[in-house]
């Protein structure tokens, strides 16, 4: 079974998780109230323990080169999509400027990434998944809130560096150079709880789709230009240049799939705390996620032609 296969099959899976999410919220087992207090269990609890246990692996030097590169590769990625997003949708009077520029730039890369990079690559996959997560939040937190609030806040920045995603990655890198080993019960314990991370977060992402007037969102032609935007032609660029480079497989695929995930469902609570058009950011959200099934194993596929190709 190729990479695509493997990404189509993953995401059809995630996508009957995120239906049972919908179903949940529709017939009120899970409240708004309970899906914000379980998005905070995966955001504070399971995605770090996912990465956490993603660094509980034997030192090797090849693993240490990979992870700066995934570091660079992010980096480079962002550079990208700022780019690309500030030339593609430029300000206009009476459009959701900031909206579209932070939905194509930000995706779920937490959220959705990690069960993908997993389902191919493991623990040595996710490894180098949170190179691209530590960016993310180095950029979401400056740049990002900075876009939504169109207010300059040092303090975001603090954020940064207290985020228990940040301080799982921060532990993770400390224990895989001195090799701290967690015991086999604890690590046991920490393993069933990673294993939560898809069915959660796909079932959060489905109550939080279900608040959508689906009907109302298709007639707006606009969602589908930043959802090609973030899902394909981004993706598509960011491929190719990747192509340029001798890149280790795992690496590269790994920060394909991250760039290539939805629109990250912060750009929602953003809105929301910062009164900004919070309806607008959710129909971007749930579109993408939805047209991301599809996309997903798209993007992987061009990345495989370009490989055979060059």
């Amino acid at each position: 079974m190729n990479n695509a296969e493997i990404i189509l099959n993953q995401t059809i899976i995630m996508l009957i998780l995120i239906i049972t999410g919908i179903i949940c919220k529709k017939t009120k087992i899970i409240s708004d109230d309970g899906n914000k207090e379980l998005s905070k269990l995966v955001i504070n609890v399971v995605n770090p323990v996912v990465i956490l246990m993603a660094y509980q692996t034997e030192y090797k030097a090849f693993l240490v080169k990979n992870l700066l590169i995934s570091f660079a590769l992010s980096l480079l990625s962002y550079v990208v999509f700022i780019i690309i997003a500030y030339i593609l949708i430029p300000s206009k009077e009476n459009r959701e400027t900031q909206i579209e520029r932070f939905s194509a730039i930000y995706s779920n890369c937490g959220f959705m990434g990690i069960p993908l990079v997993d389902a191919i690559f493991g623990a040595e996959g996710v490894f180098y998944l949170t190179a691209f997560i530590t960016v993310f939040n180095l950029f979401v937190w400056t740049h990002g809130i900075t876009l939504i609030s169109e207010e300059k806040q040092l303090k975001n920045i603090v954020k940064i560096f207290y985020s228990p995603v940040i301080i799982s990655i921060a532990l993770g890198i400390i224990m895989f150079f001195f090799q701290i080993k967690i015991p086999e019960n604890p690590s046991k314990a920490l393993d069933f709880i990673a294993s939560l991370n898809t069915p959660l977060a796909m079932i959060v992402s489905g109550v939080t789709i279900a608040d959508t007037n689906i009907i109302k969102l298709l007639k707006k032609y606009r969602i589908y230009y930043i959802c090609f935007l973030k899902l394909i032609l981004i993706p598509i660029i960011v491929t190719i240049i990747f192509s340029l480079f001798d890149l280790n497989e795992c690496v590269k695929l790994t920060i394909i799939i991250a760039a290539s995930a939805p629109s990250a469902a912060m750009c929602t609570l953003q809105c929301l705390k910062y009164n900004k058009n919070s309806l607008y950011a959710s129909e971007i959200f749930a579109a993408s996620t939805i047209i991301s099934v599809f996309a997903l194993p798209f993007i992987v596929k061009i990345n495989s032609m370009l490989d055979n190709f060059i």
